[in-house]
């Protein structure tokens, strides 16, 4: 079963996609994005794998159930990738060279590109999973891309706010918000090359930081290829700070926000990645419960300002090292 479901009450889609409980627990002596498993090139840097599981296809089967006019049902349409970071088994994101890094960055902008372009793909989604705490069983590094027919619930609602602030004061949202961060500079953890992070004020996890660009950019197509590298540096320094709080391979999710492919006009909006890590200190998770899932009501339980001065500290040690000091 593979299929799309309306939601009435939030007005969005559900994926539903409940042939993905078969997939099977692979031998931990065989990794299928290796090269060698007979599924990827032997030789490569950044590779492009179609999803043996995917919950959205191009090529579509019939819904099993028949919707009707308050829970409309219709084809999983779409496309799922899994994007290989390097053939090397254990290395890490913030392990590899920062030359790759940005051939990553140029793999993700081309995938946007080519993907948004597909008729009906009206958002595309490139993010990472990282770690056993959010469910990853594959250690080889990767991210993932999906290729939606729709504007995803959380993208719609910032959409909307960005048009709000916007039409209200002739301003970019994210712009405004980046520039009282930089005035304010408590929970700024990164500001080189184009780039600038920091934990939200409102952060919903204790470690999230977000990463916007300084420009005024709607998208990885909307950049320089300085802007691009630049991208790769902050991407490489704030997985790096987070693998140093700890000392153990710290787990994430990378989201990464830009101008939907739907052929609209978006003026308003800002490229930006949200990173979400689900540790709250080195022996505790920060967990969605009843408020946050029931009620969307997010409870911090840190402070931002002193958790953005951990996050700072571990991104300076990682620029001296990469510069060499």
């Amino acid at each position: 079963m593979a299929e799309l479901r309306w939601n009435p009450l939030l007005g969005t889609w559900t994926i539903v996609a409940s042939h993905r409980q078969v997939r099977p627990d692979l031998d931990e002596s065989y990794c299928p994005f290796c090269p060698g498993s007979g599924k990827v090139p032997e030789e490569f840097d950044v590779f492009a794998y179609d999803n043996d599981f995917p919950s959205l296809s191009l090529d579509p089967p019939e819904p099993d159930v028949t919707g009707d006019d308050l829970v409309p049902v219709r084809p999983a349409f779409g496309k799922c990738e899994v994007t290989l970071y390097s053939p090397l088994h254990d290395i890490t994101l913030p392990e590899l060279p920062l030359d790759h890094i940005e051939k990553l960055v140029n793999h993700w902008e081309e995938r946007y590109r080519e993907l948004g372009s597909i008729p009906g793909i009206e958002f595309v989604y490139i993010f990472e999973n990282r770690g056993k705490a959010v469910g990853v069983t594959m250690i080889h590094p990767h991210g993932q891309i999906y290729a939606y027919p729709f504007v995803p619930l959380k993208v719609k609602t910032e959409l909307e706010s960005a048009e709000s602030h916007f039409g209200k004061t002739g301003r970019c949202l994210f712009c405004d918000l980046a520039e009282r961060e930089k005035a304010d500079g408590s929970r700024i953890v990164y500001r080189h090359q184009g780039f600038t992070a920091f934990v939200p004020p409102f952060a919903e996890y204790p470690y999230q930081v977000d990463v916007l660009s300084d420009r005024h950019i709607g998208s990885l197509s909307g950049m320089t290829t300085g802007e691009r590298r630049g991208l790769a540096l902050a991407v490489k320094c704030i997985t790096g700070a987070y693998d140093s709080l700890f000392g153990f391979p710290f787990p994430y999710m990378m989201c990464m926000h830009q101008d939907p492919t739907d052929g609209g006009e978006y003026p308003y909006y800002h490229f930006h990645i949200e990173f979400y890590p689900p540790m709250r200190s080195i022996d505790k998770m920060k967990y969605n419960a009843s408020s946050e899932t029931g009620a969307w009501a997010t409870i911090n339980p840190s402070c931002p300002e002193e958790k953005a001065g951990e996050i700072r500290e571990k991104v300076e040690e990682r620029l001296a090292m990469i510069n060499g000091g």
